[in-house]
């Protein structure tokens, strides 16, 4: 039980990367709070939670708006009394744009979800962290904030982004109790493509070149583990820095 009386919040967790996270955690003992927009979807990852004799509750959060980040925080300390770990994985994906063809509303809602998410969630769990000098941070960037040709210039930035804000994070805090990492996952068996709407022909092209280099497609479960990994105690020298999980093919 490496999470024993630890409290987590763990964003976009009603399916894929998200909720393999939050079950994996509540079998290691903590106390789960299941975010995301789908609430229905939160209440399923719940009940599987407490299906297996774990304790979680729901609460729905559009990650884009900056009320319900506080609501969501909040509803975690009033529900459990504090927070210990803050997972930042609700994300979306571009049409894989590039730079010529990108609207700005599609950039602006992928930064609001992917990027701005991150910052105001941080932002808002850092003083109940700092007050205790104990907290960690878990970002879900990806291989897209690695590389240039994972998918569209708006994704690619905004998860660029969100590593550059968890290494700045990381190194600012370090003296105060608080890690903050970033995992950088490859292809991983999720719905984030329900997110794509209409193709770009000549990005995905691009793209193409380098997906053929795919070793496999991971299961969420792959990803949870590393999640469990930088959240517990074993990881405590690990701080400000990205794990990637693309079974080598950013190696290529």
């Amino acid at each position: 039980m490496r999470l024993q009386n630890n409290v987590a919040v763990v964003t976009g967790a009603a399916s894929g990367m998200g909720r393999a996270i939050a079950i994996l955690y509540a079998k290691e003992g903590a106390k789960v709070v299941v975010s995301d927009i789908n609430v229905d979807g939160a209440n399923s990852t719940v009940e599987e939670i407490k299906s297996n004799g774990g304790e979680a509750i729901a609460v729905m959060a559009n990650v884009a708006k900056e009320e319900d980040i506080q609501n969501l925080i909040d509803t975690a300390v009033n529900t459990y009394g504090t927070l210990d770990i803050l997972v930042n994985n609700a994300g979306i994906m571009d049409n894989f744009e590039p730079a010529g063809d990108i609207e700005d509303d599609k950039w602006e809602r992928i930064f609001a979800i992917n990027t701005t998410s991150v910052m105001r969630a941080t932002r808002k769990a850092l003083p109940i962290f700092l007050e205790k000098q104990k907290g960690v941070i878990i970002n879900v960037a990806s291989i897209g904030g690695l590389n240039g040709a994972r998918a569209g210039a708006a994704y690619a930035a905004s998860k660029h982004a969100v590593i550059g804000f968890t290494k700045s994070t990381g190194f600012m805090y370090a003296q105060k109790g608080i890690r903050c990492n970033a995992i950088a996952p490859g292809g991983v068996e999720t719905n984030i493509g329900t997110s794509m709407t209409s193709i770009n022909e000549f990005g995905m092209g691009r793209a193409q070149l380098g997906m053929g280099a795919n070793p496999r497609i991971g299961k969420p479960e792959e990803i949870a583990n590393i999640a469990l990994f930088l959240a517990s105690d074993e990881s405590s020298f690990v701080n400000g820095t990205v794990i990637t999980a693309d079974a080598g093919w950013t190696a290529y």
